[in-house]
Protein backbone atom coordinates (compact mmCIF):
# COMPACT_ATOMS: atom_id res chain seq x y z
CA UNK A 1 0.00 0.00 0.00
CA UNK A 2 1.55 3.30 -1.10
CA UNK A 3 1.02 6.07 1.45
CA UNK A 4 2.74 9.13 2.81
CA UNK A 5 2.72 7.79 6.36
CA UNK A 6 5.47 9.35 8.47
CA UNK A 7 4.37 8.17 11.92
CA UNK A 8 2.87 4.88 13.07
CA UNK A 9 0.95 5.67 16.25
CA UNK A 10 -0.42 3.00 18.57
CA UNK A 11 -3.03 3.03 21.27
CA UNK A 12 -1.92 0.91 24.23
CA UNK A 13 -4.71 -0.78 26.16
CA UNK A 14 -6.35 -3.56 24.16
CA UNK A 15 -4.15 -2.77 21.17
CA UNK A 16 -0.62 -3.63 22.31
CA UNK A 17 -1.45 -5.02 25.75
CA UNK A 18 -4.27 -7.37 26.81
CA UNK A 19 -6.22 -5.57 29.53
CA UNK A 20 -7.89 -8.84 30.50
CA UNK A 21 -4.65 -10.57 31.35
CA UNK A 22 -5.60 -9.52 34.91
CA UNK A 23 -8.39 -12.14 35.00
CA UNK A 24 -6.25 -14.85 36.58
CA UNK A 25 -5.18 -12.59 39.44
CA UNK A 26 -8.76 -11.38 39.89
CA UNK A 27 -9.86 -15.01 40.16
CA UNK A 28 -7.23 -15.71 42.79
CA UNK A 29 -8.57 -12.89 44.92
CA UNK A 30 -12.26 -13.33 44.06
CA UNK A 31 -12.80 -16.96 43.03
CA UNK A 32 -15.16 -17.43 40.10
CA UNK A 33 -15.63 -13.71 39.54
CA UNK A 34 -12.39 -12.76 37.80
CA UNK A 35 -13.79 -12.46 34.29
CA UNK A 36 -16.81 -10.43 35.37
CA UNK A 37 -14.72 -8.08 37.50
CA UNK A 38 -12.18 -7.57 34.71
CA UNK A 39 -14.94 -6.83 32.18
CA UNK A 40 -16.66 -4.29 34.45
CA UNK A 41 -13.31 -2.77 35.40
CA UNK A 42 -12.51 -2.04 31.77
CA UNK A 43 -16.01 -0.79 30.94
CA UNK A 44 -16.01 1.65 33.86
CA UNK A 45 -12.46 2.78 33.12
CA UNK A 46 -13.55 3.95 29.66
CA UNK A 47 -16.88 5.32 30.89
CA UNK A 48 -15.31 7.38 33.66
CA UNK A 49 -12.72 8.88 31.30
CA UNK A 50 -15.49 9.93 28.90
CA UNK A 51 -17.67 11.30 31.68
CA UNK A 52 -14.83 13.30 33.18
CA UNK A 53 -14.00 14.75 29.77
CA UNK A 54 -17.63 15.77 29.23
CA UNK A 55 -17.95 17.21 32.74
CA UNK A 56 -14.61 19.02 32.56
CA UNK A 57 -13.57 17.24 35.74
CA UNK A 58 -10.17 15.76 34.86
CA UNK A 59 -8.39 13.06 36.83
CA UNK A 60 -5.47 10.96 35.64
CA UNK A 61 -6.23 7.64 34.00
CA UNK A 62 -4.39 5.97 36.87
CA UNK A 63 -6.84 7.49 39.34
CA UNK A 64 -9.74 6.50 37.10
CA UNK A 65 -8.38 2.94 36.90
CA UNK A 66 -8.42 2.68 40.70
CA UNK A 67 -11.94 4.13 40.95
CA UNK A 68 -13.14 1.71 38.27
CA UNK A 69 -11.64 -1.28 40.06
CA UNK A 70 -13.36 -0.33 43.30
CA UNK A 71 -16.69 -0.04 41.49
CA UNK A 72 -16.21 -3.37 39.67
CA UNK A 73 -15.43 -5.32 42.82
CA UNK A 74 -18.36 -3.79 44.70
CA UNK A 75 -20.75 -4.43 41.81
CA UNK A 76 -19.95 -8.12 41.91
CA UNK A 77 -20.57 -8.44 45.62
CA UNK A 78 -17.04 -8.40 46.98
CA UNK A 79 -15.00 -6.14 49.24
CA UNK A 80 -11.70 -4.70 48.04
CA UNK A 81 -9.02 -4.60 50.71
CA UNK A 82 -6.06 -2.25 50.43
CA UNK A 83 -3.82 -5.25 49.84
CA UNK A 84 -6.02 -6.64 47.05
CA UNK A 85 -6.24 -3.24 45.40
CA UNK A 86 -2.47 -2.88 45.45
CA UNK A 87 -2.07 -6.38 44.01
CA UNK A 88 -4.43 -5.72 41.10
CA UNK A 89 -3.03 -2.28 40.31
CA UNK A 90 0.46 -3.78 40.16
CA UNK A 91 -0.95 -6.44 37.85
CA UNK A 92 -2.23 -3.67 35.58
CA UNK A 93 1.35 -2.44 35.24
CA UNK A 94 2.36 -5.92 34.02
CA UNK A 95 -0.23 -6.58 31.33
CA UNK A 96 0.58 -9.18 28.69
CA UNK A 97 1.69 -8.04 25.24
CA UNK A 98 -0.34 -9.60 22.42
CA UNK A 99 1.49 -12.39 20.65
CA UNK A 100 2.08 -10.74 17.26
CA UNK A 101 3.07 -7.29 18.51
CA UNK A 102 6.81 -7.68 18.98
CA UNK A 103 7.40 -9.08 15.48
CA UNK A 104 5.22 -6.43 13.84
CA UNK A 105 7.08 -3.64 15.58
CA UNK A 106 10.41 -5.20 14.64
CA UNK A 107 9.41 -4.95 10.97
CA UNK A 108 8.54 -1.27 11.51
CA UNK A 109 11.70 -0.39 13.40
CA UNK A 110 12.93 1.93 10.63
CA UNK A 111 9.74 4.01 10.95
CA UNK A 112 8.76 6.68 13.46
CA UNK A 113 6.85 4.73 16.12
CA UNK A 114 4.85 6.31 18.90
CA UNK A 115 2.41 5.39 21.62
CA UNK A 116 -0.56 7.69 22.17
CA UNK A 117 -2.79 6.79 25.09
CA UNK A 118 -5.32 8.04 27.59
CA UNK A 119 -3.07 6.37 30.14
CA UNK A 120 -0.98 8.71 32.26
CA UNK A 121 2.80 8.34 32.38
CA UNK A 122 2.65 6.79 35.85
CA UNK A 123 0.86 3.88 34.15
CA UNK A 124 2.38 3.87 30.68
CA UNK A 125 6.04 4.20 31.52
CA UNK A 126 6.31 1.28 33.97
CA UNK A 127 4.08 -0.89 31.77
CA UNK A 128 6.20 -0.40 28.67
CA UNK A 129 9.53 -0.43 30.52
CA UNK A 130 8.91 -3.86 32.08
CA UNK A 131 7.71 -5.38 28.81
CA UNK A 132 9.34 -6.74 25.67
CA UNK A 133 8.48 -3.39 24.04
CA UNK A 134 11.04 -1.52 26.13
CA UNK A 135 12.99 0.98 23.99
CA UNK A 136 10.76 0.29 20.96
CA UNK A 137 9.03 3.67 20.60
CA UNK A 138 10.42 7.04 19.58
CA UNK A 139 7.82 8.77 21.74
CA UNK A 140 5.34 7.80 24.44
CA UNK A 141 2.60 10.42 24.38
CA UNK A 142 -0.04 10.71 27.09
CA UNK A 143 -3.15 12.86 27.06
CA UNK A 144 -2.24 13.71 30.65
CA UNK A 145 0.26 16.16 29.19
CA UNK A 146 -2.67 18.36 28.14
CA UNK A 147 -5.41 16.83 30.33
CA UNK A 148 -7.79 16.20 27.43
CA UNK A 149 -8.99 12.63 26.91
CA UNK A 150 -9.44 10.96 23.56
CA UNK A 151 -11.68 11.01 21.54
CA UNK A 152 -11.70 14.83 21.83
CA UNK A 153 -10.16 16.34 18.66
CA UNK A 154 -7.73 18.37 20.76
CA UNK A 155 -6.11 15.19 22.04
CA UNK A 156 -5.27 13.90 18.55
CA UNK A 157 -4.16 17.38 17.49
CA UNK A 158 -1.73 17.45 20.39
CA UNK A 159 -0.23 14.12 19.30
CA UNK A 160 0.19 15.27 15.70
CA UNK A 161 1.92 18.47 16.76
CA UNK A 162 4.20 16.65 19.17
CA UNK A 163 5.20 14.25 16.38
CA UNK A 164 5.63 17.22 14.01
CA UNK A 165 3.51 15.65 11.29
CA UNK A 166 0.31 16.49 9.45
CA UNK A 167 -2.80 14.46 10.35
CA UNK A 168 -2.76 12.71 6.97
CA UNK A 169 0.82 11.57 7.64
CA UNK A 170 -0.25 9.46 10.63
CA UNK A 171 -1.50 5.89 10.71
CA UNK A 172 -3.29 5.49 14.02
CA UNK A 173 -4.02 2.01 15.33
CA UNK A 174 -6.42 1.05 18.09
CA UNK A 175 -8.57 -1.90 19.11
CA UNK A 176 -11.18 0.52 20.43
CA UNK A 177 -13.86 1.50 17.94
CA UNK A 178 -14.55 4.80 19.69
CA UNK A 179 -10.84 5.70 19.49
CA UNK A 180 -10.69 4.89 15.79
CA UNK A 181 -13.78 7.06 15.26
CA UNK A 182 -12.13 9.93 17.13
CA UNK A 183 -8.91 9.62 15.16
CA UNK A 184 -10.76 9.40 11.85
CA UNK A 185 -12.86 12.43 12.78
CA UNK A 186 -9.67 14.39 13.42
CA UNK A 187 -8.06 13.39 10.13
CA UNK A 188 -5.67 10.52 10.87
CA UNK A 189 -5.48 7.45 8.68
CA UNK A 190 -6.91 4.67 10.82
CA UNK A 191 -6.40 0.94 11.20
CA UNK A 192 -8.91 -0.71 13.51
CA UNK A 193 -7.43 -3.74 15.26
CA UNK A 194 -10.75 -5.49 15.70
CA UNK A 195 -9.70 -8.31 18.01
CA UNK A 196 -13.28 -9.01 19.14
CA UNK A 197 -14.84 -8.95 15.65
CA UNK A 198 -17.24 -6.18 16.59
CA UNK A 199 -19.37 -4.13 14.17
CA UNK A 200 -18.19 -0.69 13.10
CA UNK A 201 -19.39 2.13 15.35
CA UNK A 202 -22.49 3.87 14.00
CA UNK A 203 -20.87 7.29 13.72
CA UNK A 204 -20.33 7.44 9.92
CA UNK A 205 -16.57 7.36 10.48
CA UNK A 206 -15.39 4.21 8.75
CA UNK A 207 -11.84 2.98 9.48
CA UNK A 208 -9.48 3.05 6.51
CA UNK A 209 -8.64 -0.56 7.23
CA UNK A 210 -9.81 -3.23 9.67
CA UNK A 211 -7.60 -6.12 10.80
CA UNK A 212 -8.05 -9.00 13.24
CA UNK A 213 -4.66 -8.23 14.78
CA UNK A 214 -1.70 -5.92 14.22
CA UNK A 215 -0.08 -8.12 11.56
CA UNK A 216 -2.31 -6.57 8.92
CA UNK A 217 -0.75 -3.12 9.25
CA UNK A 218 2.43 -4.31 7.55
CA UNK A 219 0.79 -3.59 4.21
CA UNK A 220 1.21 0.12 5.06
CA UNK A 221 4.99 -0.17 4.81
CA UNK A 222 6.34 1.61 1.73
Amino acid sequence: MKTNIKAFVFDVYGTLFDVHSVVERCNQLFPGKGEKISKTWREKQLEYANLREIMGNYETFFSITKDSLRYAVTKHGEELSESSEDTLIIEYLRLTVYEEVKEVLRKLEHKQLAVFSNGSHDMLDPLIDQSILHNTFNQVISVDEIKVFKPAPGAYDYAAKKLKVKPEEVLFMSSNGWDISGAKNYGFHTAWINRKELPVEGLNLIPDKTYKDLSGILEWID
